[in-house]
Parts: C-alpha cells; sequence; structure tokens
C-alpha cells in the first residue's frame, strides 16, 4: 500500500524499527517507524510518485544516520543528509527521485595532526588528533563513547581522506578498533555527555532587547513564536549573524524557498565579527524547503541536532535556530493522518509535546566525555495561524523553553525591529547571568533592566487612558512615564539591522546606553517633583543626542557616554538653578506700585 510518503511493506519480520530502506528500483531513501506481525510501516523521504504493489523494499541493517566528520561546516545539505552542492554538479539545480550522494567528500585530503603517542592510555571522548576544518574550526577525531583502552597505532602528521584508518584503539575485552576521520551516528540517538551543567553565562546576541531584557544562556532553549510577517526569519539571521557561539546549524524547515536563499547569499558575504573571515565557515545550513518531501522535513530537526551535540562534544559553543518547528509539527500532523492515528487538538498526533520536550531537552551546556565544557543552545520558530497563541504548537513550546520571545503583529507593521513584545516575552536566565553581567560589565546591570521593565509596565497600564482621553489630558508626573517609556523603547528596545554601528550593540555598549537613558529617566522625575513644566526637559538638546548615541557609538569606549551623561546633569541643573531663583521682575513691579 502507498499513502503519500507512508508505504506499507510485507513480510514484516526483514525489517527493524528505525531502519533504514530501500524502495523500489530509484532507491528512494525511507524508515521504518512501523512494525506488526504482517506490515512493516514506512516513511519515504522522496516523492513515491509512481510506486505500486509489488516494488521491491530492501533493509539497509542500519538506522536512520548522519555522518560525522571533517567537511560539514561550510556544507549545505538536505534534510537527510545529501549535499546539495554535489547534487547540483551532477543533476543540476533541481533534485529528482533517487538522486544520491555522500555527505562527506571521500576524496578530499585532510591535514592531520596527533595530539597523543602511541601506548597512550585513551578514554571516551578524548581528543586523539587535530584536523583544521576551516579558517576558524578545528575539528577532532575524539574516542568513541564507550571505548577505552590502549593506543596501538596513531598515524603521523599528514593529509588523510576521512575513509583511511588514523588509529587503532585495543580495547578492554581484548579487540582492536580502527577509528577513521568520519563516523555514523542514529539521528534519533542522544549523543551522550559527561555531566549536564545549570546554563550561567548569557549567550551574547547583540540584539539589547534579548540581551538585557530576556536574556538567553549558553546551552538554553528560546522560542520565537509570530505571525506571518512578524519577523521570526530575520530574528533568526540576526541571531545567526551576531551570537557569539562558535557553530551555528541553521535548519531551514519547511519555510519558502526565497527565505533560504537569502541565507545561502548573505552568509558567504557577512564577515564574522569574532574571526573576520565570511560567516559561512562557521555555519552548517539545512535546507529543507516547503517544496521539499514532507518526511524529509521530519527528519531535518534530527539531522540538525545530531551535528550539533557533535561539535559540541568538541567542546564548542553551538547555536542551533530551527525556522520552524511548526512546518515541522505541520510534517508530524500530514504523517500522523497517513497512518491513520487518531488525531489530538487541531488534528496534531497525540505524541505531539512528547517530541517536542524530546527535542528541547537535547540542548543544554555540558562537560563533555573529554572533560571539556560544551553547549548547545536552541532556538525555535514557531508559526501560528493567524497569531493565535493559544494553539498546540505554540503552547506545548511554551511548556519545554525557557525564554519566550513573543514577537508582534502591530509592532512589525509600525517598522519596529526586533518587533519582541516586552510584556508578553520573558525569560527564566536573567536570575541566573546577572553574576555574569555584573562581573564582566558592570553591577547595576540588573537593577537597571528591572528598573525600565517597571518603567515600561507602568506607560503600558496608562496606555489605556491615553486612548481614551489622549495625552495632553494627562498631569505631568504621568506623563514623564510615558515619555520615559518613549526614550527606552525608540532608543533602546529597537534596533536597526541595516545601520552598521546599530545592527550590533555588545555588553558593553548595552550597558552604558541603558545605564546614560534611566539617568535621564531620573533626572526627569526630579525636574517633574518640583513643579517644572516637563517640556522645558524634553525640548533640551541633550535629548537629541540622547536619541543618536545608539547610532553614534560602539560602546568600546565609555567616555562618550559619561560625557553625555555629565551634559544631562548640567542641562537639568541649569532648569533647576532657574525654578529656585527669585523673579526679580515681579519684584520690581511690586516695588513701582
Amino acid at each position: 500500500m502507498v499513502s503519500g510518503p507512508v508505504v506499507r511493506a510485507r513480510p514484516a519480520n526483514g525489517f527493524s524499527m528505525n531502519e533504514m530502506v530501500e524502495v523500489g528500483p530509484e532507491k528512494l531513501v525511507g524508515e521504518v517507524i512501523g512494525l506488526d506481525s504482517e506490515l512493516a510501516t514506512i516513511q519515504v523521504f522522496e516523492d513515491t510518485t509512481g510506486l505500486r504493489p509489488g516494488t521491491p523494499v530492501r533493509g539497509q541493517g542500519l538506522p536512520l544516520f548522519v555522518e560525522l566528520g571533517p567537511g560539514l561546516v561550510g556544507e549545505i545539505f538536505d534534510g537527510i543528509q545529501r549535499p546539495l552542492k554535489e547534487l547540483r554538479q551532477q543533476w543540476g539545480d533541481f533534485i529528482h527521485r533517487g538522486n544520491i550522494g555522500t555527505a562527506l567528500d571521500r576524496e578530499r585530503l585532510w591535514p592531520f595532526t596527533p595530539l597523543v603517542e602511541t601506548g597512550s592510555q585513551v578514554t571516551p571522548g578524548q581528543k586523539l588528533g587535530r584536523i583544521p576544518e576551516s579558517r576558524g574550526v578545528d575539528h577532532f577525531l575524539l574516542v568513541p563513547p564507550g571505548i577505552r583502552g590502549t593506543l596501538r597505532r596513531i598515524a603521523a602528521s599528514g593529509e588523510y581522506t576521512i575513509e583511511e584508518v588514523v588509529a587503532e584503539v585495543e580495547t578492554e575485552d581484548g579487540g582492536l578498533l580502527p577509528l577513521q576521520l568520519y563516523h555514523r551516528w542514529p539521528v534519533r540517538k542522544l549523543r551522550p555527555a559527561g555531566r549536564r551543567l545549570l546554563p550561567a553565562e548569557p549567550l551574547i546576541t547583540g540584539q539589547r532587547v534579548i540581551d538585557t531584557f530576556f536574556p538567553l544562556a549558553k546551552g538554553g532553549t528560546a522560542a520565537i513564536p509570530g505571525g506571518f510577517g512578524t519577523g521570526k526569519t530575520i530574528t533568526q539571521h540576526q541571531l545567526s549573524k551576531w551570537a557569539d557561539a562558535d557553530i551555528i546549524v541553521y535548519i531551514g524547515c519547511g519555510e519558502r524557498g526565497n527565505e533560504m536563499t537569502g541565507v545561502l547569499v548573505d552568509f558567504p558575504r557577512l564577515l564574522d565579527p569574532k574571526s573576520g573571515h565570511p560567516l559561512i565557515e562557521r555555519t552548517i545550513l539545512i535546507a529543507n524547503t516547503s517544496d521539499m518531501p514532507v518526511a524529509a522535513r521530519e527528519a531535518s530537526i534530527y539531522t540538525g541536532i545530531t551535528i550539533a551535540e557533535y561539535y559540541r562534544d568538541m567542546g564548542y559553543d553551538v547555536a542551533l535556530m530551527a525556522d520552524s518547528t511548526s512546518r515541522w509539527a505541520e510534517a508530524l500532523r500530514e504523517i500522523s493522518g497517513r497512518l491513520e492515528e487518531m488525531p489530538a487538538e487541531e488534528g496534531f498526533p497525540a505524541y505531539l509535546a512528547s517530541r517536542l520536550a524530546a527535542f528541547y531537552e537535547r540542548g543544554g551546556q555540558v562537560t563533555t566525555l573529554g572533560g571539556e565544557r560544551g553547549s548547545v543552545t536552541l532556538i525555535g520558530a514557531v508559526s501560528p495561524p493567524g497569531g493565535d497563541f493559544s494553539e498546540p504548537v505554540t503552547m506545548h513550546t511554551k511548556r519545554f523553553v525557557q525564554c519566550f520571545w513573543a514577537l508582534d503583529k502591530e509592532l512589525a507593521s509600525a517598522r519596529y525591529f526586533p518587533a519582541i513584545n516586552y510584556l508578553q516575552s520573558y525569560s527564566a536566565y536573567g536570575q541566573r547571568v546577572a553574576g555574569w553581567w555584573g562581573e564582566r560589565v558592570g553591577g547595576e546591570w540588573n537593577s537597571l533592566r528591572m528598573e525600565a521593565m517597571e518603567v515600561l509596565q507602568e506607560d503600558a497600564r496608562l496606555q489605556n487612558i491615553v486612548k481614551l482621553l489622549g495625552e495632553e489630558a494627562l498631569p505631568d508626573d504621568q506623563r514623564r512615564i510615558i515619555e520615559s517609556a518613549r526614550l527606552i523603547k525608540e532608543d533602546f528596545l529597537q534596533q536597526s539591522a541595516f545601520d552598521p554601528v546599530d545592527t550590533y550593540a555588545g555588553p558593553d555598549k548595552q550597558y552604558l546606553l541603558l545605564g546614560v537613558i534611566m539617568h535621564f529617566i531620573r533626572r526627569l522625575r526630579d525636574i517633574v517633583e518640583a513643579r517644572i513644566p516637563l517640556y522645558q526637559a524634553m525640548d533640551l538638546e541633550v535629548v537629541a543626542e540622547l536619541h543618536r548615541a545608539k547610532f553614534t557609538w560602539k560602546g568600546d569606549d565609555p567616555q562618550p557616554f559619561s560625557e553625555l551623561r555629565t551634559r544631562i546633569d548640567q542641562a537639568m541643573d541649569a532648569i533647576l538653578r532657574r525654578q529656585a531663583e527669585p523673579d526679580h521682575t515681579a519684584i520690581i513691579g511690586e516695588e513701582k506700585l
């Protein structure tokens, strides 16, 4: 039986669960997802048009796997790790049924440098050799999980293909294990680690609303929900460009082809601020667009997370962008429907929540088997239909992530970027990373962000009155709140992705900029308490300087911010002095009378 990407084959006793199979004369790649006494249920990762009863199905004896080794960084794969560049060279711009290619180049020579000597005792996760993979990434040959023993042979420094044996380990049971520069790993199997750690170091993204107000820790989990046109993909592009992760894994899961084209065109041109080299040299792209087979879309998430865990095991900090998990959930729903399973909310399968939980739980900061520290940070975009955050994918995702960056349609329509609603968003990492900010940047970081959030919350309450009566009807003490919130929103939270200075704000600039804005807001309170009209303070020239600060200074020098703070004090003190001085004109007038 053939039903879309789902195929049922008999007899079933020749297959095992999650085994890879080849279907038909074109050797279409599939995976066994169900077994009973007579039938094997298979999901096929390619177009099944033309398949018919009687088509042979051959088991491969292996689960669905990815190849892990040098050559991953800078490459573009589809959902089942077919190299798209190689497929294009062989068959043109379109992928046809049965087109296959090896994920890693078998002929390329890689420079290998041993890091241990023959006769050494080795343990799981230990680094045996180094392979420069790109100008910014060193690849390491690791002892496989569960293997310990004596290193009987290791290759000398030189160039080798990934299939050549470069080391041999005599295991504790007396066997001799040959090691190549690559190995295979089942995508649905969690790669082991030594110990999970509590994330306490922020993942600096350069986006002020994220880093300061809703921070994400290295090894943390975050969701970016938003309706069509709110900027989910653009936000993830910004995070991919500027996040201080060592490796970026970007999964285009069911997104439009033109959005992935933007990634493929931009990343080779952009320079990595850490190394000065093209950003693609620390990026791995997995492109499974909306017009590609739906079953491969379901597998793409697991392909990406397995690659991310592999580089984590080398001691790297990896950031994985999944755009979007809603399209992945839709693939689950379609396959579930083909399997005639009982649907749950909005037709999604009953196991949607457990699948989401299993995905996000594969993130985290760990001590690797080799004793180093590595992390996988998961950032998933969610595309709720009509921007409805109560739909199942968004609601279940909220249960498993610690950061929730809610995108707002109204903010996006007003050309406000990032369009993150500061009232609906939250982060559970604020207190955890406060120590890092206090030690590395400034001790007042947490108090500044809390003070700013209080201003924004007061402003939200006043906006209901403003909509009824207008801002002019409010007394100055309430208008001060509105003006203060406007400064925070426009001069701190709002950020231009196209301005060369404002597109990225480092930790020092964020701290200095928020500090000077909050200082102006405090001095504004002094003006109102002295019963001085609010407009006198808001008309000062120093306010225009405050508006320009984010576009003018990069934050590597605190002197301009300190000077601006001094000018604010001088201008405010001048207003207060004028208020305190007696009105000589009025006194002379009385004497004349």
